[in-house]
């Protein structure tokens, strides 16, 4: 079974985040701090280059203070 990587649907999770993102006013080095992370981190699954596990994807909804269902409801 391929990887969901540059399907549809993970385009869609990722611009979902981004958008929140963006909505909440965050950086991507606000995220990365917060995170612990390089900026290139966030860099990365945001131009859908490395994938995200669903740790990683509660964390990165805490730091951007949305809750991690209001995205997968929009999936």
């Amino acid at each position: 079974m391929p990887g969901s990587l540059g399907t549809a649907r993970y385009n869609r999770f990722v611009e979902l985040l981004v958008d929140s993102r963006k909505k909440g006013g965050f950086t991507q080095e606000q995220v990365a701090t917060t995170l612990r992370k390089p900026q290139s981190f966030v860099a990365k699954y945001e131009r859908g280059e490395r994938r995200l596990d669903v740790v990683e994807f509660v964390d990165i909804c805490r730091a951007i203070s949305i809750n991690p269902a209001n995205i997968l409801k929009k999936l």
